[in-house]
């Protein structure tokens, strides 16, 4: 008796739960808004503030989205500039070996090597060609020259302002001029 009682309650819910089932019309829609989303504009007016636009403005004092502290462009008149005139603002006593040496070892030693002789990884498994010692004769590198190359990239060299900073880019600048003093030396 039991198990005839347990048999029906299973085949009546089985048979409920597939008769509720029709795939001819939507199920139920029991919080619409997540289904379908009211659409916004950006920039629409809206009375959510006073003035219709409060919210849309940018903050007093920050940058707008494109513009670069570094005025100097990216051409080959630029980089010439850059050579010529550039200089580093970090003095002496704020250039900090132990700063500019990791950030030199995660972003340039791959391709220009631990010691600025051309040798990194990439270049010694023939995957870049063509890197230069930082002591070649023909390569009258300044502190211009190598801010505006990690700023901008150059030939096969990206740009890595993204990833550091103005003061930590002036760190590796400053790492660089010493590896090609220590290059220079030999």
């Amino acid at each position: 008796m039991k198990s005839t009682l347990k048999i029906t309650v299973v085949l009546i819910m089985l048979i409920s739960i597939v008769s509720c089932n029709k795939k001819t019309r939507r199920n139920y829609q029991y919080m619409p808004n997540m289904y379908e989303s009211v659409g916004y504009e950006a920039y629409q007016e809206s009375d959510a503030f006073a003035n219709g636009v409060e919210a849309q403005l940018p903050v007093e004092g920050t940058l707008p989205r494109g513009y670069s502290l570094y005025e100097i462009e990216d051409t080959n008149e630029g980089y010439e500039e850059a050579k010529a005139t550039l200089k580093n603002p970090l003095d002496s006593t704020q250039v900090d070996y132990e700063k500019g040496g990791p950030l030199y070892g995660i972003y340039c030693a791959i391709c220009h090597g631990n010691k600025g002789a051309g040798q990194g990884h990439l270049v010694k498994t023939e995957k870049i060609l063509g890197v230069p010692s930082y002591a070649d004769e023909g390569r009258a590198i300044t502190e211009g020259s190598i801010y505006h190359v990690i700023y901008y990239g150059k030939n096969s060299m990206g740009s890595y302002a993204n990833f550091m900073s103005e003061e930590e880019r002036w760190q590796v600048v400053a790492y660089v001029e010493k590896l090609k003093a220590d290059l220079e030396k030999k």
